[in-house]
């Protein structure tokens, strides 16, 4: 049973150290490694887990991490940061199809993407961002998913509302939000749609200027407009979740979810929302699964009416 495992705090005694390892499947700095950081300090600070060891296994654009999840068929003391980003990386990468042999935990959290340059990009607004690509096709748009993940997604579903082929977008995929900071400040790229918290810091210190945000309404974090309100349909949130291995016992299921449930409702991880800009999207065990494979789906549905290859 994982109760020791995991630590699970007793009577509001302080949890003791937890056996438990999350993995994150992206390089440092990457918005699952950001999560999985804050959600591991929530897990100690409410002292519902302490002592989570968050590890990185990049490559793939997650699915060598994925692979590795499958190896640990039943191991119960390991859990992986996911989201839309892997589920794209897996229908990019093709069969054999892991994700949905994976135990699923509970999605936790979701957040739009942000439209961003450098602040001494010719282009101060979204409107003149649409203006010079419609001139210039050839701008150079950065995001940090590969196909089928959500910067990829939002890039081209943006492309789409504003009259452009998506096929003919010049999008460059980096390996996470910093190898993306990277190459926006070395001019790599023109533009790029990334997630909000993995910006929000360089965004107030005045290194990237923000033009527009992907949610249904405005954000509270950045004071700037949305692409809808712009006058172009499209609403893209990036969502975030946990899995475990394949394998695992309905008695060590439950006591992960019980876990991740305690999560979702502590004051700590509502705090850590609130700081990252975070919106609560928690859904669990079993309508999770469901929610994954209609992502699966969608995504698989929309590359397809992009005329856009799901290939890495």
């Amino acid at each position: 049973m994982l109760a020791g495992a995991l630590g699970l705090t007793l009577g509001g005694c302080a949890a003791p150290e937890a056996d438990l390892r999350l993995m994150v499947p992206n390089p440092p700095g990457s918005g699952y490694d950001i999560t999985a950081r804050v959600l591991a300090r929530a897990l100690d600070a409410s002292r519902i887990a302490r002592g989570v060891e968050v590890f990185n296994l990049p490559g793939g654009s997650g699915v060598v991490g994925l692979r590795r999840l499958a190896y640990e068929h039943g191991n119960n003391h390991l859990v992986m940061l996911m989201g839309l980003g892997l589920v794209g990386a897996e229908l990019a990468a093709g069969p054999p199809m892991i994700l949905a042999d994976a135990t699923p935990v509970a999605r936790l959290v979701q957040e739009p993407a942000i439209v961003v340059v450098r602040r001494d990009s010719p282009f101060g607004s979204l409107d003149e961002l649409i203006e010079g690509w419609r001139a210039d096709t050839g701008l150079r748009a950065g995001g940090g998913s590969a196909v089928g993940g959500p910067d990829h997604l939002a890039t081209m579903l943006f492309a789409e509302a504003v009259g452009l082929s998506p096929a003919r977008v010049a999008y460059t995929r980096h390996d996470g939000g910093g190898d993306l900071l990277a190459a926006i400040l070395g001019r790599e790229v023109d533009f790029a749609l990334s997630g909000l918290s993995e910006y929000a810091d360089q965004i107030e210190s005045g290194q990237l200027r923000a033009l527009a945000v992907t949610s249904e309404g405005p954000v509270p974090r950045v004071a700037v407009p949305t692409v809808r309100s712009a006058g172009y349909d499209i609403v893209v949130n990036n969502w975030r979740g946990m899995v475990a291995p394949p394998g695992l016992s309905a008695p060590d299921t439950e006591e992960l979810r019980t876990l991740i449930g305690r999560l979702a409702t502590s004051t700590e991880w509502a705090g850590a929302r609130a700081r990252f800009g975070w919106t609560d999207a928690y859904l669990a065990g079993d309508a999770f699964a469901t929610f994954m494979a209609d992502e699966s789906r969608r995504v698989a549905g929309v590359l397809d009416r992009l005329g856009v290859t799901a290939r890495p």
